[in-house]
């Protein structure tokens, strides 16, 4: 597995909670249907959540609103052209615009109720650490 973990450590304003545990990470594929891809797991299991760069990357262990269960539900709801297989990963706060995670590690970016348009190969290259 890389270390991208470190290199978003390094980013201007980190700021992280604690990792989560195999079973927690489990439980939200569970609740949602899906699997996370291995580098969405990396940065579960050591970071929880985290702040970086301008970028506030949602995961597991904080509140509701930087949740992953809770904003895939809540998106979920609101935009039916989504794949079920895709899980938020950042509330952008601009303009209704989320952005979307696939198992196998694919960026999409979602405007208000569009279609998903992918816009990177993984969520580290999206937060640039490639």
């Amino acid at each position: 597995m890389t270390n991208y973990v470190e290199k978003l450590k390094q980013k201007n304003g980190f700021r992280m909670l604690s990792g989560v545990s195999e079973e927690a990470v489990e439980q939200a594929e569970e609740k949602l249907a899906l699997k996370f891809s291995d580098e969405y797991k990396e940065f579960l299991f050591s970071c929880g959540v985290a702040m970086a760069d301008g970028h506030e990357l949602v995961g597991l262990g904080a509140s509701k609103r930087l949740d992953v269960v809770e904003n895939t539900l809540d998106e979920r709801k609101m935009n039916s052209k989504v794949p079920m297989e895709l899980y938020v990963v950042e509330q952008t706060n601009i303009d209704g615009i989320t952005i979307w995670q696939s198992g196998t590690g694919e960026v999409f970016r979602v405007d208000s109720n569009e279609k998903p348009v992918k816009i990177y190969n993984s969520l580290f290259e999206y937060i640039d650490l490639e």
